[in-house]
């Protein structure tokens, strides 16, 4: 069926829904029902009132269309990491999800502060966001925000204190098994852990990947894990002391990228080749720094910008009523450079 012949209007003014109805040929209540995809209305209405709103550049409102739904097709996210070293991937990876879905983000950052989290969960609630995403500052559980909200919450690289709650992580235990195989695989023997302070849960994780990888190959770590902070300063250190400790060592994995970078110094320094006598793997591919070290580090990628997007996907579910409880851990992967493979 053809469509009426359009009536001229002001080129300033507004295309309204009754602009579009009466192109169609309809009620404004019909046209409204087509736009917002209700199953109430025949299929040749719905293409009549569609091709009269695309003739007419109509853009919908949207608060008018979440009146209709029961939505506001916005979501909040709400990050504690000040430093933005992990949650910056997180929250591109979970914006790139929203965008595709073509929803409105709110981006608070509560730097830490429990006060302050507590002040941007109040202001995101005022605006009817329909979910949340809560990006931690490490992979620490953090207390659970779930009862005290009415729309559903979504926790990334920090997970949830409770076990009903919805949590993605990334696989430490596993991404400390990908490098040490990778080391054993280039042929060393003698594997050195060294990493940050062990009341972080990526610490003992990663130490834990350390363990089982040489388990199942039956070789033994050189020396005990070498515990510290997360810092370059403390990868000379350590690397001082496992040199004086275990002088035949020829690999080293470390906790994160600081220390690697640290370690390399040192051994550098102490006249071992790396990695012709002693291999370094680092952890997080801080490209600001594995790729700038000499030689560059092969290190562990947490994903964490798929880590973000498959939060923010879960957080679609959820919202459609399709929530998925539980902590789900994401695989990392190795990048190889010359610290290990000349």
């Amino acid at each position: 069926m053809s469509l009426p012949k359009r009536v001229s209007k002001k080129a300033e003014r507004r295309v309204t829904i009754s602009d579009v109805a009466s192109l169609a040929g309809v009620s404004v209540a019909t046209a409204s029902k087509a736009l917002n995809g209700r199953h109430d209305v025949r299929d040749s209405t719905r293409q009549r009132v569609l091709a009269a709103a695309k003739e007419l550049a109509f853009q919908p409102n949207e608060l008018a269309r979440g009146l209709l739904s029961g939505q506001t097709r916005t979501v909040g996210l709400l990050t504690s990491d000040s430093m933005g070293r992990f949650g910056i991937p997180v929250l591109l990876g979970a914006e790139d999800a929203f965008g595709a879905g073509e929803m409105a983000v709110l981006l608070c950052d509560a730097r830490g502060d429990a006060i302050r989290e507590q002040h941007h969960l109040r202001a995101l609630l005022s605006r009817r966001v329909d979910g949340l995403i809560v990006v931690g500052e490490s992979t620490d559980p953090r207390p659970s925000l779930s009862g005290d909200v009415p729309v559903p919450v979504v926790y990334a690289y920090g997970p949830s204190e409770d076990p009903q709650d919805v949590s993605f992580v990334p696989d430490d235990v596993g991404g400390a098994m990908l490098a040490v195989r990778h080391l054993l695989d280039m042929g060393r023997r003698s594997i050195a852990h060294v990493t940050g302070p062990m009341d972080y849960t990526a610490a003992r994780e990663r130490e834990e990947g350390v363990r089982l990888a040489l388990a199942e190959a039956g070789v033994a770590q050189a020396g005990r894990t070498l515990a510290g902070e997360w810092s370059q300063r403390w990868g000379r250190h350590a690397a001082e002391l496992l040199l004086m400790s275990t002088p035949d060592v020829d690999a080293v994995f470390c906790g994160n990228d600081q220390i690697a970078a640290g370690v390399v110094e040192t051994v550098r320094e102490r006249g071992r080749r790396v990695p012709g006598d002693i291999a370094v793997v680092g952890y997080d591919n801080w490209e600001i720094l594995s790729t700038e070290t000499r030689p560059p580090l092969t290190t562990v990628d947490m994903n964490l910008e798929v880590l973000g997007r498959t939060a923010a996907q879960h957080l679609f579910a959820a919202i459609g009523g399709r929530a998925t409880p539980g902590v789900h851990r994401m695989p990392c992967r190795l990048v190889i450079r010359e610290s290990t493979a000349p």
